[in-house]
């Protein structure tokens, strides 16, 4: 019955059992670790946070995290969480009761401030950012598979415009569900024209692909809707991840192995896999770079952050369907970011999609006002480069970030979501066959071996 399920090992104790249908995170107990949780946090060591951190904090942008609520009382998480809203059905509690505890891990990814454990807490990658929880249902207590996807699909398009409504520049959905059905695609046409909606207001949304890359490979939604900025995960060694899907939905990636934040359960730490954690990664950069910029628009954010990216070498900076254009890199957004470009284009072909007879209502307590249309900022900087080899190399707990020049985003996707947003019916490849003749990333780094830097 589900389509997937979050993997994730508490850091002193068992793994909690209660395990969510829909939750896009990769897991097993692992014995207690040192004092210090941001010890452990080798992605905040390879993405430079503490660098970063002098320069944006994420402050003064706020974070939707739809999802399974988010405890508001986790010492590393007390003063980040905003009131939200609560979509589930037959749940006790609202928005910061957390049924599963996957939400509070997200929302720690992105905003944890590492006072709990007596100062010596996990960080999340954006601390200065406030978190909007969005609780949608258990798709556990669904019938069957096409009635958690409905749910799913139902309640995050009524989210995702609850969020653009109430002040979210980023919107987190760290969930997915399959459209195996025609009876499902009027939700996946409400998904779609909530985005619509919401990119119009002017925030983005991020959602991970999936973790069924080693099995199914079956498309899921949010992150198959065109807009819906696709996120993958990467390990240590900037491959792609065993599990993290492959297909024209992956447009970037980020983290997304052994990861270590605060989060539900009895220890509130945990380590887990997948492209959940690395969608909060994508987001909590994306934040960074609008605490930076605040004048900048949506698409001028996601432009940089595309042309800032790490890219491969041997792809010829083009998008692939296994990391997309390559892996997220903040710490080179707010240093170099280029040209924005234009603020009323967005930066990607697959959107936008064909306009909707009749524009999508305003969700319930809307008050916000549109979104900035600020101009450009000035740049000489160009958006083109050669590309390069994007290495994360292991040292120790920690690793290393290798960066060279940014990619630009080609004019034109290889495929488009758009091509996918019908696909109703079951995964469109078997297990194990990609989308091309080789998946590359997991061959060294598309071809070529990793080679240690050193540094840190």
């Amino acid at each position: 019955m589900p389509t997937n399920s979050i993997r994730r090992r508490s850091l002193g104790a068992a793994a909690s059992a209660a395990l969510g249908l829909l939750l896009v995170g990769t897991a097993v107990s692992v014995p207690a670790y040192a004092d210090s949780f941001r010890a452990q946090q080798w992605h905040l060591d390879a993405m430079k946070a503490d660098q970063m951190w002098r320069t944006s904090t994420g402050k003064g942008i706020t974070v939707a995290v739809l999802d399974t609520g988010v405890d508001a009382n986790h010492p590393d998480l007390r003063g980040q969480v905003l009131a939200g809203e609560d979509l589930s059905k037959g749940l006790t509690g609202n928005e910061h009761a957390d049924y599963d505890g996957h939400g509070t891990g997200i929302a720690g990814v992105i905003a944890g401030t590492g006072d709990g454990n007596g100062g010596n807490g996990a960080f999340g990658l954006a601390p200065g950012a406030k978190i909007l929880p969005i609780r949608l249902s258990d798709g556990e207590k669904a019938a069957n598979r096409a009635e958690s996807s409905e749910w799913l699909f139902q309640e995050a398009a009524e989210g995702i415009k609850y969020a653009a409504d109430h002040g979210a520049k980023v919107i987190n959905v760290s969930q997915g569900g399959t459209a195996a059905s025609e009876q499902l695609k009027d939700d996946v046409g409400q998904l779609s024209a909530a985005v619509d909606y919401a990119l119009k207001k002017g925030s983005l949304v991020f959602a991970a692909v999936g973790n069924s890359g080693d099995t199914t490979n079956i498309v899921e939604y949010p992150a198959a809707t065109p807009g819906v900025v696709g996120v993958a995960a990467i390990d240590k060694n900037g491959h792609r991840t065993s599990v993290s899907e492959y297909g024209p939905q992956v447009d970037i990636s980020a983290p997304g192995e052994d990861i270590v934040h605060a989060c539900g359960g009895k220890t509130g730490y945990c380590k887990s896999d997948g492209t959940s954690d690395a969608t909060a990664l994508a987001s909590a950069s994306a934040a960074l770079i609008w605490s930076k910029h605040p004048d900048w628009t949506n698409n001028q954010v996601l432009r940089v952050i595309l042309n800032t990216i790490g890219g491969v070498k041997d792809n010829n900076g083009k998008r692939s369907d296994y990391i997309g254009y390559g892996a997220v890199r903040p710490r080179i957004a707010l240093t170099d970011p280029g040209n924005p470009g234009p603020a009323d284009k967005f930066p990607m072909s697959d959107f936008p999609v064909a306009a909707e007879s009749s524009p999508p209502a305003a969700s319930k307590g809307a008050g916000a006002e549109a979104g900035d249309d600020a101009s450009p900022a000035a740049s000489p900087a160009s958006e083109s480069s050669d590309g390069d080899t994007l290495l994360w190399v292991g040292v120790g707990v920690g690793a290393v970030l290798v960066v060279t020049a940014a990619i630009a985003i080609p004019a034109a996707r290889r495929r488009r979501k758009a091509n996918i947003r019908n696909a109703y019916q079951a995964a469109p490849h078997a297990t194990g066959q990609p989308y091309g003749p080789v998946d590359p990333s997991r061959h060294g780094v598309y071809g070529a071996p990793p080679r240690n830097e050193g540094g840190s």
